[in-house]
């Protein structure tokens, strides 16, 4: 039985050689890749990218210039020109931008956003190094490209976004590019490679986003010819005015303790959802955590209730809430201690300050600020700028040492002093301890969003962070979280003297003391 077995397989391993096969190695894919383009050393000397061409619409018949431009370490540029009408996506290493044939200007969002930042880091990479640049390589299979097979690649961002990428087995060269960007599914293929500067470079392009298709023909192929900064920043005609950024800062600052007292009279659903990664990009576990919250001190008083969608036991939910009322004795001892410690500088004529907080002020220090516009979110008219590391700035604390490493896009309500939303990532390593204790790699980054309720008071909405942290310089782990809050409800504080019961619990939660007023019910 045992010999008919192996003869079995014998069989099918002549009849069917690539049953047996090992898949392809994603890493000798990337480097053959590097090898083929021209090799690690000349494509390690690329500071900056450019192909432009003309094209015709397969669609329309219409032609146009097609631009493309990129610039280390995460400047990103592609332009379509029809007649008078301009197409543009850009990524100036702080923020996503796009103008639409109808010559709408904005900052990309969320999803959006995040494509198109991954396409700076990808386009800048060359493949050299994935892991150095946060790309996870998986090998997918064969497909067919132009009737040809090729060896299809999966690139994913540290951010999750992913990107398919095809090569021919025979050159080991690009022939296509396929995933979302800017919103719109686009497809890419490649042909009529040719040296530049020792790289080869594609002179055929078809562009495919969403229903239109471009045959772009390159007349201009460019290794680090001058690309200056602004080809990435917003349009200089589309930009205002900044305001005394110093003032407004102030008077966010100045304004947090009225925003945390009108945030008290909110309670509402927070949802956590955390996932982790294996090397590759491929999801190792996800995890889901449901609260229901209300504010005290301007802290956020959270009780958790679900476990991947399931309600807790009454014994859990007891657990829960006696952490709930901890915390809040917790808060309020501090604030007394607080209050205490104030009111002695005050008598001293001292005024008393935190180096731990992290205000608004603290980018205003560390950080520089460009391209300034107006735009419109979530219905309020706001102002959005850039900011970057000040170079000239020396930190003095913790938090001054962490804003310094950050870059990014923020969001301000002039008139209700307060942020809308923030983006920011990392520039660079940042070490704890020397990075004995823990190393937030670069590229880690994070969205906060709010938004304006009851025409009063701004209050979370969306929170995401990607991180990639090395822990005792051993163990890494990618990971990202999503943080989103609904359910809000109003309530008058001053009006409730218990604190009702959370969903599914057997337990009553704990009453807040009388002072402050006691917390709203939970939802």
């Amino acid at each position: 039985m045992r010999r008919l077995t192996y003869r079995s397989l014998l069989a099918l391993s002549l009849a069917c050689p690539s049953a047996f096969a090992q898949a392809p190695d994603p890493g000798k894919i990337a480097d053959q890749y590097v090898k083929a383009a021209g090799g690690g050393k000349a494509l390690s000397k690329i500071q900056t990218m450019t192909l432009e061409g003309s094209f015709s619409n397969a669609m329309d018949g219409k032609s146009g210039t097609y631009t493309f431009d990129t610039k280390l370490p995460n400047r990103y540029y592609s332009e379509l020109v029809v007649g008078d009408k301009n197409v543009i996506e850009a990524y100036n290493g702080k923020s996503a931008w796009q103008q639409t044939a109808a010559g709408e200007l904005g900052t990309l969002l969320g999803q959006e956003g995040l494509e198109l930042e991954a396409a700076s880091s990808y386009y800048n990479s060359h493949f050299l190094n994935p892991k150095k640049n946060k790309l996870a390589l998986a090998f997918v299979g064969h497909a067919q490209v132009g009737g040809k097979d090729a060896l299809q690649v999966e690139v994913t961002a540290p951010t999750g976004m992913k990107r398919e990428v095809f090569f021919d087995p025979q050159t080991h060269l690009i022939v296509k590019e396929a995933g979302p960007l800017g919103g719109v599914k686009e497809e890419i293929f490649y042909d009529d490679y040719r040296a530049v500067d020792g790289v080869k470079l594609p002179y055929k392009i078809e562009l495919h986003r969403g229903s239109d298709v471009y045959a772009v023909t390159i007349t201009r192929a460019a290794i680090n010819a001058t690309v200056g900064e602004r080809v990435f920043d917003f349009p200089v005609k589309s930009q205002v005015k900044l305001p005394d950024l110093k003032a407004l800062f102030k008077e966010i600052d100045d304004n947090q303790k009225a925003i945390d007292k009108l945030k008290e009279n909110y309670a509402g659903t927070r949802v956590e959802e955390e996932t982790d990664f294996e090397k590759d990009g491929k999801v190792k576990k996800t995890e889901m955590k449901e609260y229901t919250f209300f504010y005290l001190n301007g802290q956020e008083i959270s009780t958790l209730v679900k476990k991947d969608n399931k309600a807790l036991s009454g014994e859990e939910q007891k657990k829960e809430n006696e952490k709930t009322e901890k915390e809040i004795q917790d808060i309020q001892k501090r604030e007394s201690k607080k209050e205490a410690k104030d009111e002695k500088a005050k008598e001293e004529g001292k005024k008393e300050k935190n180096d731990d907080d992290v205000g608004v002020e603290s980018f205003l220090r560390t950080c520089q600020f460009v391209n300034p516009r107006r735009e419109r979110f979530r219905g309020q008219d706001v102002l959005v700028f850039d900011f970057e590391p000040n170079p000239e700035y020396k930190a003095r604390n913790l938090v001054e040492k962490i804003v310094q490493k950050l870059a990014g896009v923020i969001w301000i309500d002039e008139k209700a002093h307060d942020v809308a939303r923030l983006e920011a990532y990392f520039v660079g390593d940042f070490k704890f301890a020397g990075g004995l204790l823990a190393n937030l790699q670069k590229g880690t980054s994070f969205i906060f969003e709010q938004a304006y309720l009851n025409n009063e008071v701004w209050l979370p909405t969306y929170e995401e962070a990607h991180a990639a942290v090395r822990v005792l310089l051993v163990k890494g782990f990618k990971v990202n979280a999503v943080t989103r809050y609904s359910d809000y409800k109003k309530f008058n504080v001053e009006t409730l003297a218990t604190v009702a019961k959370p969903k599914g619990a057997e337990e009553v939660a704990p009453t807040k003391p009388k002072d402050p007023p006691p917390a709203p019910p939970q939802l």
